[in-house]
């Protein structure tokens, strides 16, 4: 079964303000004609980051919890209000390597209709040895010869990843 792109939407029929009837235009908005209250549903920005070594190894964490449990991924995570994709970025190398990152150029932008996010990924190089966290267990700096495709978490860690290695 697959996950619904809105599941706090699908079921939705009344006005979270009012309680009147109210036209839902399923994944996307609620609009109550009643008093006019109005929500709309956006895809979600997550800011991940592949640190880099001198030598060209990729830094990828083991993910300590789903989605994506037990497979790799670049380091990353939903940008919160107050900050930018850049010192999101930053911050989620910092929480899963425990380790200062510095953000480079931008890899690229992917998304997908079918997901709920917008992945926005970028070059970075960080000081000092990461150590395990909750979020991510393990941490290894792979050779691009090395890296394992058929074990990451995401697509977009696999299109990302493909679009680093070939510049």
């Amino acid at each position: 079964m697959t996950a619904s792109l809105n599941p706090a939407l699908e079921e939705a029929r009344f006005c979270p303000r009012c309680g009147a009837d109210a036209e839902v235009r399923f994944p996307r908005s609620i609009h109550c004609p009643a008093c006019g209250y109005a929500a709309f549903f956006n895809p979600k920005p997550v800011a991940c980051a592949i640190p880099r070594t001198d030598a060209g190894d990729v830094w990828l964490v083991k993910r300590g919890f789903d989605p994506g449990k037990g497979r790799w991924s670049m380091p990353g995570g939903f940008v919160d209000l107050g900050e930018s994709v850049e010192q999101a970025a930053a911050r989620e190398v910092e929480e899963e390597l425990r380790t200062t990152a510095r953000i480079g150029a931008l890899i690229g932008v992917y998304s997908d209709a079918t997901d709920r996010v917008v992945v926005v990924a970028y070059e970075a190089t960080i000081e000092g040895e990461p150590k395990p966290t909750p979020e991510a267990p393990e941490q290894r700096a792979f050779a691009p010869d090395a890296i394992p495709w058929d074990e990451l978490a995401f697509p977009s860690d696999r299109v990302a990843l493909a679009d680093l290695l070939h510049r």
